[in-house]
């Protein structure tokens, strides 16, 4: 392959590759994570995500192209500038949550931070507060044969945390939990995020996830990007056949804001006195929008109105009879 790229100049045409016997991981992508973003890359087993995610870290080297952070060229960095780009800017997660078997819970936690050279009182300071930080207080001095698998899950998002990464890469961090826990670490995991606001690469193969965590979702086949969008707009206009397979069985009342419903205000609309968030998902609202006789007020976050909602919008949404291009996102 190295060859092949050689004589082609740097213009990769994956089909020539893959005609070569060549396994293209990811295929041409391109695309921009913004400052504190969560961004789920998202599809089946071999699809490219965890190849995507290691590339744009460089845990694997990309055949060709380029990857940028804060202006860098991660591309041209050396092992030493990579070492030193990990150890203070990025964060990351795995499935098997690679903790040391002969450390305790705060010693886990506390190790990148000595790494980096942080003095053993300092660096227990933050250990302590990371313990705190992912409610595993008490168990600072157990070891990890000790904890559930949710609880070995969080050491391992504290000990990623500790460094205070600006990036936080996770791979399946939720694959191997049972499913309660899983939803108990996604609930803990937007509670981290609404606090500390990290732009975040987050693989799953799961789309409930994908849309129940994301700002937006890049759902991917063969190593292509079929779509990167916004949950809601991937549920009501899939791109392809492969993203409308994911979307046709989810209950859009679960994805879909408000505001997607909304209307403009003029002087027949006849408000109420009840007021919802533009960015409330429409179940958490359905039942108060739907004991309302008049229009509901539609808020933006410094509470001004910005539309309004009728009953009749949310029960046609509920029950199924709205068209999906009569609806905004």
């Amino acid at each position: 392959s190295k060859k092949m790229l050689q004589q082609s100049n740097g213009n990769v045409d994956a089909q020539v590759f893959q005609d070569a016997g060549c396994v293209v991981g990811v295929n041409n992508a391109t695309f921009n994570v913004y400052e504190g973003e969560m961004l789920v890359v998202m599809g089946l087993s071999g699809s490219g995500k965890s190849t995507l995610l290691r590339c744009i870290s460089r845990l694997t080297d990309t055949t060709a192209g380029d990857i940028f952070i804060d202006g860098q060229d991660l591309v041209a960095m050396n092992s030493k500038q990579l070492i030193e780009l990990r150890r203070n800017k990025m964060g990351m997660v795995f499935q098997n949550f690679a903790l040391l078997p002969h450390k305790t819970v705060l010693e886990n936690i506390a190790f990148p931070l000595q790494v980096k050279g942080f003095s053993t009182d300092d660096s227990v300071k933050r250990a302590f507060e990371m313990v705190e930080l992912v409610g595993l207080n008490g168990r600072e001095n157990y070891f990890p044969r000790q904890l559930s698998g949710g609880q070995q899950q969080r050491v391992g998002i504290a000990r990623s945390l500790a460094v205070e990464p600006d990036i936080w890469f996770l791979d399946e961090p939720f694959s191997a939990l049972d499913p309660l826990i899983r939803k108990e670490m996604q609930d803990e995991f937007l509670r981290l995020q609404g606090v500390l606001n990290k732009t975040i690469l987050f693989v799953t193969h799961d789309f409930n996830e994908a849309l129940r965590l994301a700002d937006r979702i890049a759902i991917m086949k063969d190593g292509v990007i079929e779509q990167l969008d916004t949950p809601a707009n991937i549920v009501l206009h899939p791109a392809t056949e492969y993203v409308r397979k994911f979307t046709e069985d989810v209950p859009r009342e679960k994805v879909l804001k408000i505001e997607s419903v909304m209307d403009p205000i003029d002087d027949n609309t006849d408000l109420g006195s009840l007021r919802v968030s533009k960015n409330a998902i429409i179940e958490t609202v359905a039942e108060s929008v739907l004991t309302e006789h008049k229009h509901v007020a539609v808020v933006d976050g410094a509470g001004v109105i910005v539309g309004a909602v009728h009953a009749s919008k949310v029960i046609s949404m509920l029950f199924g009879k709205s068209n999906p291009t009569e609806i905004k996102v």
